[in-house]
């Protein structure tokens, strides 16, 4: 149930950067945004807009060069004491894009899921903990038996839930899903798509949901930020950004999302977004609100353009 009345991770003015000098690389700035408990917000755009480098920098994966990230009221970058991180690492986790890549393949997969028990000393006795780990396997849809096999005995799919265990094991407050669904098979995806709604309409869990592809994330978020070279172009709720999409960015992308009918996808016309369209020179740019929940970044003139179009489609 989305509390709007409870901010759970707030981002202000975030810019992530690489590299020194010359070699200095600004992969996102000027990133604003609250997602609030118990939804699902989604931050999309192409490879390499900056999505992935958002997500991991909450985790504490990724180093910030401004800006402040706020979990429940507390800032978790920048510099911690080792109980500040451990309570971020308990409290945030991550469900990483490749299921191949991000499981330990010399371990087994009741080890994988135990780790963070361990870590953080997360149960009684080892009856209990044992529990805890079937119950969790269970619950994404694999077998008691599999706890004793390595991930490699596993297809993509049972490897992705594998990574899901692994997360909601520790009872997270939040987790950051990283495109967990598209090194997936498309018939897998539903059934992990489903696995994860579960999860949150059972514990109250909050997802940070990233993702390239907008028909994915219509179906399981409340709110979505369209993100391109590092900048937040738009965000809005889930269907008034479909149906109202103002920045032409957003609408490029949206006309991008496959048509299942053939003859309905024929008629299709492609919008593609050139980003010389705009004129910063003079009237610069800010992200601003132009109807209640829903901002666009834009100059003066544009944001006067958006606000006529909004009117002319609510006639």
């Amino acid at each position: 149930m989305v509390n709007k009345n409870e901010v759970l991770l707030s981002i202000k003015d975030l810019e992530i950067a690489f590299g020194e000098g010359k070699n200095r690389f600004v992969a996102v700035q000027d990133v604003n945004f609250d997602i609030y408990k118990g939804e699902t917000f989604s931050l999309v755009g192409e490879s390499g807009s900056g999505k992935t480098t958002i997500g991991r920098a909450v985790v504490g994966l990724n180093p910030t060069s401004k800006g402040d990230i706020y979990f429940e009221g507390k800032k978790i970058n920048g510099r911690l004491s080792s109980k500040e991180r451990a309570d971020v690492i308990r409290n945030i986790q991550m469900i990483f894009q490749d299921p191949s890549a991000s499981l330990n393949e010399r371990a087994t997969v009741e080890y994988i899921i135990s780790e963070g028990l361990y870590n953080f000393n997360l149960f009684k006795d080892e009856k209990d903990r044992l529990q805890k780990v079937e119950k969790i396997i269970e619950a994404v849809g694999l077998l008691p038996e599999h706890l004793y096999r390595y991930p490699h005995e596993f297809s993509g799919g049972q490897r992705q839930r594998i990574g899901i265990a692994r997360a909601l094991i520790m009872s997270p407050e939040l987790v950051v899903a990283d495109e967990p669904i598209s090194a997936l098979d498309v018939s897998i995806r539903a059934q992990v798509l489903n696995l994860l709604k579960k999860f949150q309409n059972e514990q109250d869990l909050t997802y940070l949901f990233v993702a390239h592809d907008l028909s994915v994330v219509r179906f399981i978020s409340d709110r979505i930020a369209v993100i391109r070279a590092g900048r937040i172009l738009e965000l809005a709720e889930t269907e008034e950004l479909f149906k109202n999409p103002l920045h032409p960015y957003t609408k490029a992308l949206l006309s991008a999302v496959p048509i299942p009918d053939p003859k309905l996808a024929k008629r299709k016309i492609l919008t593609v977004y050139d980003p010389e369209m705009h004129d910063y020179s003079v009237d610069k740019p800010v992200f601003q609100e132009v109807k209640p929940g829903h901002f666009v970044y834009g100059n003066e003139s544009e944001h006067a353009q958006y606000v006529k179009d909004l009117q002319a489609t609510e006639k």
